[in-house]
């Protein structure tokens, strides 16, 4: 297989578990937490930084790079990881999220997507075989599959339809894969909020005996005691020798609840996206440096972080005067800074892992506890920046 987990350690108290992710490009120590990179960049970040804050792993989405600059022409500069310089683990998803969520959708049937380019309005198909044509011209360590991802609160029928879709199509991406010997095809789990749908989908994906394994349809409009049960029933069924990967999650709540139901594998815009727009986040819960109450403030975002803008110095007072004032350098430090409090994170829950001691993240982490019931605030695609 192109990746193979190994298991380290698991929690006596749960379904956490410590392992290596081995692929093409490097070992993933897991769980881990992969930064978006949707047009083959970390926006507003250099991959030396992304690096540099404890990024093991990234994200880019096969559909904006199948927009622009396309598929073809990445390959010709030897691939994904030449074209953006990034020699780290990448993961492309499929697009087929963005076909349904961002474009001028004109139609969705049972064999694909036809919608128009967000970019020149250009009348595109992407089916299960054009999919992996251009994750396969990308190059990513792991390719997702083509699959459909029914809204939050879709009827039971609507439902059932996205699974048949979703195991049809997943049987032509295993047919059409032409780079099995060094890029992995995950398969993807759905079935909404309903317990027996989300068995059967996971029944008839597993079945593929793929490299690894994705649950795909949470973080999409559902609240937070949603999305918690519904990976904790779902995570725990997958095969335990495959890594898994919980699609567009998510805040620090949502990772730490899915690693104790045995994931492995993170992805969400939320650091940077959020530092963009002057949200910062702490172990005690997000800060927003546009607040006035930060213009006298002399303190760094979060005192003891080692990120660089922490350690180096900078002020609350100049951060917010930065984002007043239009300076770019305000949402880079503010990204980066979130990227490396992600880090931290997965840091910590894997030293828990380690040391059998669970129960310690919550005080070390207070915006564990102090974190409240609703998803008003999650991003709307949260696999695409």
């Amino acid at each position: 297989m192109a990746v193979r987990l190994e298991i380290i350690a698991r929690s006596t108290t749960n379904e956490a578990r410590l392992g290596r992710l081995h692929t093409p490009h490097g070992v993933v120590e897991t769980p881990a937490f992969m930064p978006v990179a949707t047009a083959g960049s970390v926006k507003g970040v250099w991959p030396e930084q992304v690096r540099q804050v404890g990024s093991q792993m990234i994200l880019g989405n096969a559909y904006h790079l199948m927009l622009r600059p396309g598929a073809e022409r990445v390959a010709e500069f030897g691939g994904l990881h030449r074209f953006m310089r990034w020699d780290g683990p990448i993961l492309t998803d499929s697009g087929g999220y963005q076909a349904f969520s961002m474009s001028n959708l004109l139609k969705i049937d049972d064999d694909g997507f036809t919608f128009r380019s967000i970019v020149d309005g250009r009348r595109i198909r992407l089916d299960p075989v054009s999919c992996m044509r251009v994750q396969n011209q990308l190059g990513a360590d792991v390719a997702m599959p083509l699959d459909d991802c029914p809204p939050a609160g879709a009827d039971r029928p609507r439902v059932e339809l996205a699974l048949e879709r979703t195991r049809r199509w997943l049987a032509a991406c295993v047919e059409s894969h032409a780079r099995r010997e060094d890029q992995a095809l995950f398969g993807i789990v759905q079935g909404g909020t309903h317990p027996e749908l989300r068995a059967r989908s996971l029944a008839e994906v597993v079945a593929f005996d793929l490299p690894g394994y994705a649950i795909g349809g949470v973080a999409v409009g559902e609240g937070t005691a949603e999305i918690h049960r519904t990976v904790a029933e779902t995570a725990p069924q997958l095969p335990a020798d495959r890594p898994r990967y919980l699609m567009g999650v998510g805040y620090e709540r949502d990772i730490v609840a899915a690693v104790a139901a045995g994931v492995d594998l993170f992805d969400c815009v939320l650091p940077t996206r959020s530092g963009r727009n002057a949200r910062v986040f702490t172990r005690a819960g997000a800060l927003n440096l546009r607040n006035a109450i930060h213009a006298r403030d002399s303190r760094p975002i979060e005192e003891g972080c080692d990120c660089p803008g922490c350690a180096g110095g900078f002020s609350r007072a100049y951060l917010r005067h930065l984002f007043a004032a239009g300076e770019m350098l305000g949402p880079t430090i503010a990204s980066v800074h979130n990227l490396r409090h992600y880090q931290r994170l997965l840091l910590d829950i894997r030293q828990a892992i380690k040391q059998d001691a669970w129960s310690c993240l919550e005080t070390a982490w207070p915006v564990l506890a102090a974190a409240s019931e609703g998803s008003a605030d999650r991003p709307a695609d949260p696999s695409s920046d």
